[in-house]
């Protein structure tokens, strides 16, 4: 956090454009770890039956962010400098890094520990205590044997507050640094992540890009006419859309927990897939009421409507399929988010290179409802393939060369959250 909030710092202060891209490359950089951590602390910290909603208030206010054209639009139109923008940038994440450093405890601890019995004990291990220290056994005598036990935490006693407040905290030694980044972009061989990177990439590539680069051009010129202080408005379209989809954000668990109880208690990762069956279809359907209200000229609410019904559904694909992946592949996630962060913003920035080049030369329908709109509608039909074959897929990756790989080169024992 604090390589993020220099990297703005050196934003509102840089001279060059390219001392400004530079900024950028270590805000990015810092904003990149700050995207990826909520996600694991949901992991640790919340139950299996409280992870979708969870996920939903973050997916939610990392979709926020792309209302920061409204602000900005109204200080460049006022007069004031894009360095008033990233200051105000600036003041708001270094009130984040105080809290988080006040009020967000460490959440990463095993849970699995291998402990060392006597073999006499061995055959019942759920009797072994397991408030016990590790370190009052030993390795070396030949009598004792490793067990490895899942429960409560072996390891250091509760910190107090203050404690709690160090600026180092637990790491893993057993984990590779170099190992683990390479590893990482092996996912996007998996296509339950490969999906999450996609539904990320397409939605923020339509909404971030194609709505922001699009409405205003549009709505200051005629028949709108609209003031150039005015051309950020349809932020108020992304709050309403996702506004309105909140409600829903215990859906993927309550419907999960139902199907749960039917299948005699036993739980699949695809058992929270069906609530997003109407995301699927509303959100290209709102790329074509946008594409064709720019492309006629129709009444400016088709723009509202258009991407408050993209935002809607994309809320519920932001949540629910990264709840999925994780739902699917726990023990890695830190990886899996990696490349994630990777993939995502690298789908974003081609759908919006080039934009308004090819809008101009294709028209608004052809590009936004034709082009986007078809790619979108193909990425969320695979949610039918996943509510069909997700298990059988999981079953097979699961004893591919790729899991062999992952299982050969991490050192870590047991599970780290």
């Amino acid at each position: 956090m604090l390589l993020y909030n220099f990297g703005v710092l050196g934003c509102a202060r840089a001279t060059t454009f390219g001392g400004l891209m530079a900024a950028r490359v270590i805000h990015a950089a810092g904003s990149g770890v700050c995207e990826a951590l909520p996600v694991q602390a949901v992991n640790d910290i919340f139950f299996l039956h409280e992870r979708g909603k969870r996920i939903s208030y973050y997916t939610a206010a990392l979709s926020v962010g792309s209302i920061g054209g409204l602000p900005a639009g109204y200080m460049l139109a006022a007069g004031y400098s894009f360095r008033l923008f990233y200051y105000v940038e600036f003041a708001f994440g270094m009130a984040l890094l105080i809290a988080a450093f006040f009020l967000v405890p460490e959440t990463a601890y095993k849970r699995k520990t291998t402990v060392i019995v006597d073999k006499q004990a061995s055959e019942t291990v759920q009797e072994i205590d397991l408030k016990s220290e590790v370190d009052d056994v030993s390795p070396q005598n030949p009598s004792r044997v490793s067990v490895e036990v899942e429960g409560a935490p072996l390891g250091p006693r509760r910190q107090s507050y203050l404690q709690s407040l160090k600026p180092w905290s637990y790491y893993d030694r057993d984990a590779e640094f170099f190992m683990m980044m390479a590893r990482s972009f092996t996912y996007y061989f998996v296509p339950q992540v490969l999906w999450v990177i996609t539904s990320f990439g397409i939605f923020i590539g339509c909404a971030a890009l194609a709505f922001n680069y699009t409405f205003p051009l549009k709505i200051v010129q005629p028949p709108y006419s609209w003031s150039a202080t005015s051309s950020g408005l349809i932020a108020i379209a992304f709050i309403i859309g996702y506004a309105l989809a909140l409600p829903f954000s215990n859906s993927s668990d309550r419907l999960a927990a139902y199907l749960t109880k039917k299948n005699n208690g036993i739980r699949e990762a695809e058992m929270r897939l069906g609530v997003m069956l109407p995301a699927m279809l509303i959100g290209p359907a709102g790329l074509v009421v946008y594409g064709f209200t720019a492309q006629r000229d129709l009444h400016w609410i088709g723009y509202f409507a258009g991407v408050a019904m993209l935002d809607w559904a994309a809320l519920f694909f932001f949540t629910f399929t990264l709840a999925y992946a994780i739902d699917s592949y726990t023990l890695n996630m830190s990886e899996m988010l990696i490349a994630m962060n990777i993939g995502k913003n690298a789908i974003s920035f081609g759908m919006g290179f080039q934009l308004l080049t090819w809008i101009l030369e294709s028209g608004y329908a052809a590009v936004i409802a034709g082009a986007f709109g078809g790619i979108l509608l193909a990425n969320n039909l695979v949610l039918l393939l996943f509510m069909w074959k997700g298990k059988n897929i999981r079953v097979y990756f699961a004893n591919s060369w790729l899991a062999k790989m992952h299982k050969s080169t991490i050192r870590t024992k047991g599970e780290v959250a």
